[in-house]
C-alpha cells in the first residue's frame, strides 16, 4: 500500500435488521434495528474497499438522533477526495479530527473502514491470530428477557452448545422470577463450572440496589452490569464500595469523551470492571484509552458488541483480539438477525472464531 490513501471517496448503504425474535432488555422491546454500512474506497483502485458500521443504539446512542442519515451523508460527501495516512495511529487522529464525538458510531464506522482499506480491504482490521489462525475468543452466552418459560429455553441452548459464561438480561420482570432462573442454573452447575453474569440495564433505584444485589450474590455471580441508571456518580460509587457482587459499569461510560473526564469519572465510582462498546463510546481509539487508563487503576474490562450486524462485530472482534483477554467477552450478537450479513465468523463451544472456510462474506450492496 502507499504511503498515503490518496484521494479516499466515502459512501453508505442503509439496512434494517430484522430480529428473530422480539429482543427485550429493561429499556423496551426491538424487533428490528437500523444500521449504516460505510464504503471507503481510492479513486485510482476501485476495487480496494474497506467496510465500516455506524450502528446507533435506539434510545441509548448519543447519535441517535433524527437527522442522523442527513449527517452521515454530508460527512461522507464532505469527507470524499482527501488523502489520509496510511498509518494506524494517524488514522484515529484523522478521524478524530474530522468527525464529532458527538457522533460515536460514525467515529467507530470511519475508522473501521479506514483500517480495512488499509490493510488491503479483505475485511481484516488488525492483524491477529484470530483473522489469520482461527484462534478463538472466549464468549457469555446471552439470556434475553421474556417470559420465564422463554427464558428457561435459551438457558438450556446455551448451556448445551457449550457455553461456560451465562449472562442474563435482568430487571423487566418480576424480581423473584429472575432470581429462580438464575437457581435453575445454579441447582444443576456451581461457579466453577458455570460463570454467570447480570445486566440490569440500570433497572433498580439506588434505594433498594444494595438489597438486591445481596440477595443476587447469594447465586455466585461474577458480576451484574449497571445496576442503576447511569448519572448517579455518589449512589453508583457507594455500591461499588459496599457490594459483595463485583460491577461492571456500562452505560455509565456514555457520553464521557475526554480522557480527564474519562479518569474522573473511574476515580471517583472505582467500579470493579469496565465494558466496552466501540459504537457507543466513540470508536477504536476512544475504546484504547478507556482500556489504558482502566489498567492503571487495576479496572479490569471486557468487549461487548452493541446489536451491530456482522461488519461491526468483525471489527469489535478483531480489536479485542489485539489484547491479551482472560474474561469471557461479550460478542454474541451476529445470531440476532435473520437477514445479516454472510461471515465467516462462527460460534462454538463457547467461543467465536473467523473461519474462512466455513462461509464467505456476502455482498454488502446486495444484502436485504
Amino acid at each position: 500500500m502507499p504511503q498515503d490513501l490518496n484521494k479516499i471517496s466515502f459512501s453508505y448503504y442503509p439496512h434494517l435488521l430484522k430480529f428473530r425474535f422480539e429482543a427485550g432488555t429493561s429499556r423496551g422491546t426491538l424487533t428490528e434495528k437500523r444500521t449504516f454500512f460505510l464504503k471507503a474506497y481510492c479513486s485510482d483502485l476501485p476495487d480496494l474497499v474497506g467496510w465500516g458500521e455506524a450502528a446507533p443504539l435506539p434510545n441509548l446512542s448519543p447519535d441517535d438522533i433524527p437527522d442522523f442519515e442527513d449527517l452521515f451523508s454530508k460527512l461522507c460527501i464532505d469527507l470524499s477526495g482527501k488523502n489520509i495516512p496510511n498509518n494506524e495511529k494517524e488514522i484515529y487522529q484523522w478521524v478524530s479530527q474530522h468527525i464529532p464525538y458527538e457522533l460515536p458510531s460514525v467515529r467507530f464506522a470511519f475508522e473501521t473502514a479506514l483500517l480495512d482499506l488499509k490493510n488491503g480491504g479483505e475485511k481484516k482490521i488488525f492483524n491477529t491470530e484470530f483473522y489469520n489462525s482461527r484462534e478463538p475468543i472466549s464468549i457469555n452466552g446471552l439470556i434475553w428477557m421474556g417470559d420465564k418459560d422463554f427464558m428457561l429455553r435459551q438457558i438450556d441452548e446455551k448451556l448445551e452448545s457449550g457455553f461456560d459464561c451465562i449472562k442474563m438480561k435482568i430487571g423487566a420482570i418480576d424480581f423473584d422470577q429472575e432470581c429462580f432462573l438464575l437457581g435453575y442454573i445454579r441447582k444443576r452447575y456451581d461457579a466453577k463450572t458455570i460463570t454467570l453474569r447480570v445486566d440490569a440495564n440500570g433497572a433498580f433505584t439506588a434505594s433498594e440496589a444494595l438489597q438486591k444485589m445481596q440477595k443476587l450474590a447469594s447465586y455466585d455471580l461474577h458480576s451484574i452490569e449497571q445496576p442503576i441508571k447511569q448519572g448517579q456518580l455518589a449512589a453508583m460509587s457507594e455500591l461499588c464500595a459496599q457490594t459483595s457482587l463485583p460491577i461492571a459499569l456500562d452505560e455509565e461510560l456514555i457520553g464521557i469523551y475526554g480522557r480527564n473526564e474519562k479518569i474522573a469519572l473511574l476515580e471517583k465510582i472505582k467500579p470493579q470492571y469496565i465494558i466496552l462498546k466501540p459504537t457507543l463510546l466513540g470508536g477504536i481509539a476512544s475504546s484504547k484509552e478507556w482500556i489504558d487508563i482502566a489498567s492503571s487503576m487495576e479496572i479490569d474490562w471486557w468487549m461487548t458488541s452493541a446489536l451491530e450486524s456482522n461488519i461491526g462485530l468483525n471489527a469489535i472482534a478483531q480489536f479485542t483480539s489485539t489484547f491479551q483477554t482472560v474474561l469471557p467477552q461479550g460478542l454474541g450478537t451476529g445470531q440476532l438477525y435473520h437477514n445479516n450479513v454472510a461471515s465467516p465468523l462462527v460460534i462454538e463451544s463457547g467461543a467465536l472464531f473467523y473461519d474462512p472456510d466455513k462461509e464467505e462474506w456476502g455482498d454488502l450492496g446486495k444484502t436485504s
